[in-house]
């Protein structure tokens, strides 16, 4: 197992600013205030809950039915990612791929669950995971309106590329709710730090 450690991207990357931590020209005191090594992501984000990936007609039956976070975390061993959104470049071609390929040694690791988190809705998420063919091996939660990464810190603005409010490009290791291992990419594009091959080196 891992120690507990906050890591945000290379150490040569962070530099203190003016009483606060900047990764580059962004200023991330906010950030490194709402949540770090030892978190509990639960207390974190009160009152905040998921949507599981579904199909419309799953929705309309379950009656737009949410999971609370408690029921994600808690008592649970979980690696969850967070990505810009579905149908993305990087988000499609190397992120939930390198996830989805990993599974088996998340499960040697006896990890629970493998999350894959986005600020979308449930039913793009759903067809997004199918395409993927990555639903046996990943579970997909919409952030519909980005509470869940604004209560962490993790929202970014993304208007540049069209998307809007969104998510920066993380992962975490969470132990019945408490984070272990915090990975933050230097801008959504990168992907360095949040792959499945560098968390499995943390756990």
């Amino acid at each position: 197992m891992a120690s507990t450690i906050l890591k945000w991207t290379s150490c040569s990357a962070m530099k203190s600013m003016a009483g606060g931590l900047r990764i580059g020209a962004t200023p991330f005191r906010a950030f490194a205030a709402k949540v770090e090594a030892g978190t509990d992501i639960v207390a974190a984000a009160p009152d905040v809950s998921l949507q599981k990936a579904r199909s419309w007609d799953d929705g309309v039956a379950s009656k737009f039915s949410t999971t609370p976070l408690k029921d994600i975390f808690r008592d649970r061993r979980v690696v969850i990612f967070g990505l810009p959104g579905a149908y993305t470049g990087v988000c499609s071609q190397q992120h939930v791929p390198s996830y989805k390929n990993n599974i088996d040694k998340f499960r040697d690791e006896k990890v629970d669950s493998v999350i894959c988190v986005a600020v979308n809705d449930p039913y793009v998420l759903n067809a997004w995971a199918e395409k993927l063919e990555a639903k046996d091996a990943i579970e997909f939660y919409g952030d519909f309106d980005g509470s869940f990464h604004k209560s962490l810190g993790l929202e970014k603005d993304l208007s540049a590329a069209l998307l809007g409010p969104r998510s920066h490009r993380w992962s975490a290791f969470v132990v019945d709710g408490k984070v272990k291992v915090l990975n933050v990419e230097e801008n959504p594009s990168d992907f360095k730090v949040s792959s499945a091959e560098h968390i499995l080196k943390q756990i």
